[in-house]
């Protein structure tokens, strides 16, 4: 597709309110896949690489919450990307946080979501990728139920990776969105030791009895402090955790605070929350010093963004709001990084 189609395109869906416009956006790529047209205007770059001990045809992947129910996985894949990550899911289906709950800040290349882990659920996720064509890299995306204590987390977490593992590359441990109260607090201390080391026997126990291994990769907030961040960190190394995910969207409103919407609670994302995350991965591949990879992704909005994120000690990257505002072409931008 050129870029003034792509443009035109973009011009129209960007009159729509934001998450009317994803619907209708992602029928359309499902109708194009399904009437063979995505292969007319996509190229997918081939830049094979190994991570985690999986094999990516490229470095650039779809993060989480594009395809929050996996409805979309094979109209999506054939658009290049070298993985894709679905959800997040979590057990039981949820409707999220009450509308509107999307805002686009176009001068800033930015977005603010508080969608709240809306979802189909579990059941609804294994009929569809029960279903799929699609081979590559596939990360699945796990999260609690807004009424699930904290407590009882890890049962939430462990009824995902139970039901999900054998459609998954990789699972993603969502513990950072700040969307779903008390959340966060799974990142740090004894409630993030206890979550990974259930998590990590589980693993085991599979890899065991099935013969296969899923990585597990943890997803972290922007929002910590140097000091969380290093024991965070440590509890990754003890946990023997198999990648991490750097950032999910942030609360901090430095550089949008004079936007239009920039007063709506939620995580931002895109332009502005760029340098926070590259700092993040800088100081995480520091302390990690190359024992567990870490894959980008906030601000990774074109293939400088892209470059600063390999050069600060990422080894994949992932794209939402990127892909938002690009479209397709950020796919090749990046690819070949």
């Amino acid at each position: 597709m050129n870029f003034n189609m792509a443009s035109f395109l973009q011009k129209i869906l960007f009159q729509l309110d934001p998450e009317r416009s994803h619907h209708v956006a992602m029928r359309g790529l499902q109708l194009a896949y399904r009437s063979g047209l995505t292969g007319c205007f996509i190229k997918p770059v081939s830049q094979p690489l190994s991570v985690m001990g999986l094999t990516f045809s490229n470095r650039v992947g779809l993060a989480a919450g594009l395809d929050k129910n996996a409805d979309y996985v094979d109209a999506l894949a054939a658009l290049g990307f070298g993985f894709i990550e679905v959800g997040t899911i979590t057990p039981k289906p949820q409707e999220g946080n009450p509308l509107p709950r999307l805002f686009r800040l176009i001068e800033q290349k930015a977005i603010i979501n508080r969608m709240g882990f809306n979802n189909k659920g579990i059941e609804h996720a294994v009929r569809k990728l029960e279903t799929i064509r699609y081979r590559g890299v596939l990360g699945v995306n796990i999260g609690k139920n807004k009424d699930t204590p904290l407590d009882h987390a890890i049962d939430d977490y462990l009824i995902g990776f139970r039901a999900l593992w054998k459609f998954a590359s990789y699972i993603t441990i969502n513990i950072s969105s700040p969307n779903t109260p008390g959340l966060r607090d799974l990142q740090h201390g004894d409630l993030l030791a206890s979550l990974l080391g259930a998590l990590k026997q589980e693993q085991k126990t599979i890899a065991a009895k099935e013969k296969k291994y899923v990585p597990l990769v943890v997803k972290i907030s922007p929002d910590l402090s140097a000091e969380e961040l290093q024991n965070l960190a440590a509890v990754l190394l003890q946990q023997q955790i198999d990648g991490v995910i750097a950032t999910n969207t942030t609360l901090n409103r430095d550089g949008v605070k004079q936007l239009p919407y920039a007063g709506e609670s939620g995580g931002l994302s895109g332009t502005p929350l760029e340098k926070r995350s590259t700092e993040v991965i800088q100081q995480l591949c520091s302390l990690l010093q190359d024992k567990i990879p870490v894959i980008a992704s906030g601000g990774v909005m074109d293939k400088q963004a892209g470059t600063d994120k390999l050069n600060a000690g990422a080894k994949l990257l992932q794209v939402y709001t990127g892909f938002i505002y690009s479209g397709v072409k950020i796919i090749s931008d990046l690819g070949g990084l």
